[in-house]
């Protein structure tokens, strides 16, 4: 599983990970914890559902907010820089999306996820984009995988 691979390189590089969800609804967290031996590592997982969470906890802007929207890649930067702010952790993730299977426009269907990975000298990131019939469960758990094989990749060169 990868979440053990990224497990043994934030032990052997002495790292520490926080994670801020939306569209996945804890389920990073989750995966993230599934490793026993996690609490060395994990500094803090925030669920920030409302927007409200995302302004008030993590410090992403009313203006950003309401001229991109909270799926964005201006808002999921916001909460991972936002997360740093809070936490202090090395490596910072934040996942925004549309899960569906309600909501959604042309511009930003159902099956969009924006995810930002966040350290204090470098930051990425990358949108996902799952086919909007893809029933909701599957769909947090695609976005997730999405997720732990970037920080992966982001661990290894890092």
């Amino acid at each position: 599983m990868i979440e053990n691979d990224i497990a043994d390189i934030l032990i052997k590089k002495n790292l520490t990970i926080a994670s801020t969800e939306s569209c996945t609804g804890g389920l990073l967290s989750s995966k993230l914890t599934d490793v026993s031996g996690s609490s060395a590592y994990i500094h803090l997982n925030l669920v920030t559902y409302a927007n409200e969470a995302k302004h008030k906890m993590l410090g992403v802007t009313l203006d950003t907010l309401e001229r991109h929207g909270a799926v964005s890649e201006e808002c999921s930067y916001e909460m991972a820089q936002g997360l740093f702010k809070l936490t202090g952790a090395d490596i910072c993730i934040s996942t925004t999306g549309i899960a569906g299977p309600t909501g959604g426009s042309a511009e930003k269907p159902v099956g969009l996820m924006y995810s930002t990975i966040y350290t204090k000298n470098k930051s990425e990131t990358f949108k996902v984009l799952l086919p909007p019939e893809t029933p909701r469960i599957k769909m947090k758990e695609e976005f997730v995988k999405a997720v732990l094989e970037k920080v992966y990749t982001f661990l290894i060169f890092l």
